[in-house]
């Protein structure tokens, strides 16, 4: 292969003249990029998306880095990698394995390689092939001259040196040259999908305007990575991957964390409040606190504590001064905000409490994904401190959640938990951006005026809503409603301090009253096969998606299987007992050892079938095929006796 003329050509600012190719249309396609968390991969995965994005077709990410902010670079632990799965039709999920690989260097190629099924496409940057390299990882001989990709389509690309070769004349040193590989390779994967260019181009000149020698170099890079996929003879076919046929509307690639940042926005329109985020950034929910940042213009106010309690605490004080107070954080963030919820659910203040869940316990998993904080949220905190959880089950779906949530801390005055977790927050989809009008009315009414039942011209409150239990909201301050309100129990309605047995046991039972009556849709359940199914797949959280998969190619093979998603972990949907009793068998996959089907054992006397991932990965769906399929195949086995 000849490196000096697609330099040259990149070098001339253009892209090649097409020549003759093969195209194989598909489709679906499943694209990894890996190297070393140095070399761009999240950037050159997210340019590809967005790219799919605008081309239309339906799409789903899955980023993959490590925790460290520079790992060890050429080592394994140090591989950071980027997977899109992009397709003509409607998905739900990133896919289980990639059709191609692209690795920079053999770290990435060692552990990414045992995802590619046998056939798959691998494009290997040669120049970082080099002794050194390939000894850090273990590799005894390179595994370019063995049979190590023997089962696999190989493109031998040296993407250093040609990246360099197009950027020669910039003036840029080697060393500012090479960290452009990641632009060569995007051009290469956008010539052989033919995805757009425009975009990236003026992403690129956007994101560097400040550098514009930085910007046309990353832009010579790219476009000399299109021109090598025009003007070689290694890549004879390329690919076409049509938009996909999705609901009529306006949509925009969104990932889980910006998704609620919108949607916490939006509640702030729609509830008429001042929105404050008092926060701790904490991997991986900080993205939240970013992107509030930017919105001050809708009235958000962004507080950056100096730690986790004082986050929650200065978001509480918000609520109780008449705005509403969110907190956005992950595992290790929710067990010290603890005290402080518990506070929020004595004082019956509505609060946001945002935790994008990662691998625990402790510091854990910071960068993976794991679903184990759910009986944290339900009991980690101390006395009968009940709260609302709501669970969103994909990143898009995440703008929904944040308003769900929203809604319910103000209309019944408690903190709610919100659970995210790292698959939706850090991963991607297409949104449809909603109509304004259809959003839900959230405007609430404080009290102006004494509500004492004695007569006494005092305010009381504890004073409940009869419909739900909320007490009355008070802003301070206003005249006529001084009132105490604090950690220690109250008396009913008048709120004084109250050591009463009688009052404390009353009072305990009504704030789990309030939890147990909110308003919470049924559970639907999708079963194509109109009730023949004798199998419940039953899920929460980012376990939509594989869920879905899954159910998807069982019912291709012919087998019934029904599957319901539970957005409201509590209070439960009210018919959710009717529905669990009503299938032979409920299979509940979850990213933790069994915690939602402790709780329905316990709470509905049901023998779910708990099946429980905690690898810091989300499932596969094939994994979840395989277990479907067993399953309903001894019940089925045992139906017939």
């Amino acid at each position: 292969m000849s490196t000096s003329a697609n330099g040259n050509g990149a070098g001339h600012g253009s892209l090649a003249a097409t020549r003759p190719t093969e195209i194989s249309k598909l489709d679906r396609v499943v694209i990894r990029f890996a190297g070393d968390s140095g070399d761009g991969m999240q950037l050159t995965g997210d340019r590809f998306t967005s790219e799919a994005a605008a081309f239309g077709n339906d799409l789903s990410t899955m980023p993959n880095f490590p925790a460290e902010i520079r790992a060890p670079q050429g080592t394994i632990p140090g591989v950071s990698s980027f997977q899109v799965h992009f397709a003509d039709y409607d998905i739900l999920t990133p896919g289980d394995r990639p059709d191609v690989l692209v690795a920079m260097n053999p770290a990435a190629l060692k552990a990414n390689l045992g995802d590619v099924p046998q056939g798959g496409t691998i494009i290997l940057n040669t120049d970082d092939f080099i002794k050194r390299n390939l000894t850090k990882v273990g590799y005894a001989t390179d595994p370019l001259d063995d049979d190590t990709l023997a089962a696999y389509q190989v493109h031998r690309v040296a993407m250093s040196t040609l990246t360099q070769g197009a950027l020669a004349e910039t003036g840029l040193g080697k060393k500012d040259a090479e960290r452009c590989k990641n632009m060569f390779a995007l051009g290469l994967l956008s010539w052989m999908y033919h995805r757009p260019t425009e975009g990236t181009e003026r992403f690129l000149r956007e994101k560097f305007a400040k550098k514009p020698d930085i910007a046309e170099a990353n832009i010579l890079a790219f476009r000399a990575g299109w021109n090598y996929g025009e003007t070689t003879e290694s890549f004879a076919t390329t690919f076409q991957v049509a938009p996909a046929k999705l609901k009529q509307g306006t949509y925009r690639q969104i990932t889980g964390n910006t998704a609620l940042a919108y949607g916490i926005v939006a509640a702030g329109q729609q509830s008429g409040l001042q929105i404050l985020l008092g926060t701790y950034p904490i991997t991986p929910a900080s993205d939240i606190l970013h992107e509030l940042s930017k919105h001050k213009n809708f009235g958000i106010l962004t507080f950056q504590a100096e730690d986790e309690i004082a986050g929650i605490g200065a978001a509480l004080g918000a609520s109780y001064g008449g705005a509403l107070g969110v907190t956005s954080t992950s595992g290790p963030g929710v067990a010290l905000k603890s005290e402080t919820i518990g506070l929020g659910v004595m004082m019956e203040l509505p609060l946001v409490v945002i935790d994008v869940q990662r691998g625990g316990p402790s510091t854990g998993l910071p960068t993976k994904t794991e679903q184990a904080d759910l009986l944290q949220a339900m009991f980690g905190r101390n006395g009968e401190s009940p709260v609302p959880i709501v669970a969103p089950l994909s990143p898009a779906d995440c703008f929904d959640a944040a308003i769900e949530a929203t809604r319910i801390a103000l209309k019944y005055r408690t903190p709610v938990l919100l659970l995210s977790d790292g698959a939706i927050a850090n991963g991607s989809e297409p949104w449809l951006i909603p109509d304004v009008g259809t959003l839900p009315d959230l405007r609430v009414e404080f009290a102006t005026e004494p509500n004492a039942e004695n007569g006494s011209g005092e305010f009381w409150p504890y004073v409940r809503d009869p419909e739900t239990l909320a007490r009355a909201w008070a802003i301070p301050g206003t005249p006529g409603l001084q009132h105490r309100i604090g950690g220690l129990e109250k008396a009913d309605r008048t709120g004084h301090i109250s050591y009463d047995p009688a009052n404390h046991d009353k009072m305990v039972r009504l704030r789990q009253a309030k939890i147990d009556g909110i308003d919470v849709p049924d559970l639907v359940v999708d079963d194509p096969s109109g009730g023949k199914a004798r199998v419940l797949a039953l899920g929460w959280g980012s376990s939509f998606g594989p869920i879905g998969a899954a159910c998807r190619r069982v019912r291709k093979l012919g087998m019934p299987i029904a599957q319901a998603h539970l957005r409201h972990l509590n209070p439960l949907p009210a018919n959710l007992g009717d529905v669990l009793r009503s299938y032979d068998k409920v299979v509940v996959p979850e990213m933790n050892l069994g915690q939602l089907s402790l709780l329905l054992r316990a709470k509905y006397l049901v023998d779910v079938h708990s099946h429980t991932k905690v690898a810091g990965m989300a499932f596969k769906a094939e994994e979840l095929q395989n277990l479907f399929s067993e399953i309903i195949t001894g019940v089925t086995t045992e139906a017939a006796k």
